[in-house]
């Protein structure tokens, strides 16, 4: 293929959606009930009443702008989200039970062309963590990014976790997630630049997807032990 060609499909490939955003992800039958739906201008109260009930179960973990600079209301935040949407850059959902919003699991950083990969992010009310919820939303979008059609079709996704983080640990062991290493200094939480731990998932690590293995692998157990 020579160079223009390779120029002009990529530039078509840019210009056209690099997924679908769905309406919404259920989780399968027999598995905790558990629905993923991209957040909403209409979430804010919500969305707000739980982040701030669980600030302090989360503040260990919660990045920061290591220039300072100025916040971003909901109403910028969901905006900044609808355009990484268009642009095929990255998702984030509001995880739900009984129609009660209970965390959030972002899709981000996706890169496209020879490496197709992504970066997982995550965290649950305080009061539904231990009941396997979150690893069953990490293979969720899991088997949406990576074998959907209408997903981005992603070869790996990336979970990154500050290594005193257990609880998110856990998450990684639970889906699967291979232990690669440690990233120095990756990311500014709490005032200073923190090294992370980094876990990946690979499509060919789950031919059959991540939910079925997730669900096939703890088979007999009950549900608040996945996590």
């Amino acid at each position: 293929m020579g160079i223009f060609q390779y120029v002009r499909d990529a530039w078509e490939r840019r210009n056209m959606p690099m997924f679908t955003v769905p309406e919404r992800l259920m989780s399968p039958a027999l598995a905790p009930e558990l629905m993923l739906r991209p957040l909403r201008y209409s979430d804010e109260d919500e969305w707000m009443r739980v982040h701030e009930a669980n600030a302090q179960w989360l503040a260990p973990w919660e990045s920061e702008d290591p220039l300072h600079g100025p916040g971003l209301t909901f109403a910028q935040w969901i905006r900044m989200l609808r355009r990484g949407e268009r642009e095929g850059t990255g998702v984030v959902f509001g995880m739900f039970q009984q129609g009660r919003l209970i965390g959030q699991i972002s899709l981000g950083a996706i890169s496209y062309g020879s490496m197709r990969e992504g970066i997982v992010g995550y965290w649950i009310d305080r009061n539904h963590a231990g009941r396997g919820l979150t690893p069953l939303a990490v293979c969720i979008v899991a088997d949406w990014a990576l074998f959907y059609e209408t997903g981005p079709l992603l070869h790996r996704l990336e979970i990154d976790i500050v290594p005193s983080n257990q609880r998110s640990q856990s998450v990684a062991h639970k889906v699967g997630a291979i232990y690669e290493g440690v990233r120095r200094q990756y990311m500014y939480i709490r005032g200073e630049w923190k090294g992370h731990e980094c876990y990946s998932l690979i499509s060919s690590d789950a031919p059959g997807g991540f939910t079925a293995r997730l669900l096939g692998d703890t088979r007999g157990e009950k549900s608040h032990m996945l996590s």
